[in-house]
């Protein structure tokens, strides 16, 4: 039985938005965007994300080409027989940052960091980051009439997104788990709506 209902009429295609597994820390001593890898935990996390969707039908795979995020496809691509397709637009906001602290880390270590970022104040690149991001999924959408396709990315985006779904400024509102699965849809008028977010049931 597959953990998303079937495609209804009317609806054109399902967008699952994945969020990447739990990174390293990293810094780039040389100035060079940081692009950390999974740790050993986000790795458990992709493989059980993996498993959990399983009995799930995936006609394509993008990705983010940040690390985790095509580390994170990885057991879904080999579970599913099918290529990573990598998608420039979908890169998290920090893309080019020499540091990287996982969120829960800065929370502890710098707090007012943390609600700057959980506020959206990441940066004057915002608007650009954010219009990127849509431009690229609603390209996506656009070539995938009637099919249900996922996308590893970041948590950025995929906030991004969903406010574009709901209709208001794009903006950083919540914060999706690592992996966590973020289901919308879009019907052949070209509605969109939310099936779900945040959804993580892989992880307990």
């Amino acid at each position: 039985m597959e953990m998303f209902s079937e495609k209804k009429s009317g609806v054109n295609m399902e967008l699952i938005l994945i969020r990447h597994g739990l990174p390293e820390e990293r810094y780039s001593e040389d100035g060079s965007p940081a692009d950390p890898p999974l740790s050993t935990t986000g790795f458990e996390q992709a493989q059980k994300l993996a498993d959990w969707m399983q009995a799930t039908q995936i006609d394509r795979l993008y990705s983010s080409p940040m690390q985790r995020a095509l580390q994170t496809a990885q057991p879904l691509a080999e579970s599913k027989a099918i290529e990573i397709e990598v998608c420039e637009g979908v890169a998290e906001f920090d893309k080019k940052s020499r540091g990287y602290i996982p969120v829960e880390q800065l929370k502890e270590r710098d707090y007012e960091a943390w609600v700057r970022l959980m506020n959206g104040q990441v940066g004057s690149h915002f608007p650009v980051f954010a219009k990127t991001v849509c431009d690229s999924l609603d390209e996506i959408v656009a070539e995938n009439r009637g099919r249900r396709v996922a996308v590893t990315c970041h948590g950025g985006v995929i906030n991004v997104w969903a406010a574009h779904v709901i209709g208001f400024e794009p903006k950083m509102f919540f914060g999706p788990n690592y992996t966590s699965i973020n289901v919308f849809r879009a019907s052949s008028a070209g509605k969109k709506s939310i099936v779900t977010l945040n959804e993580f049931v892989h992880l307990r």
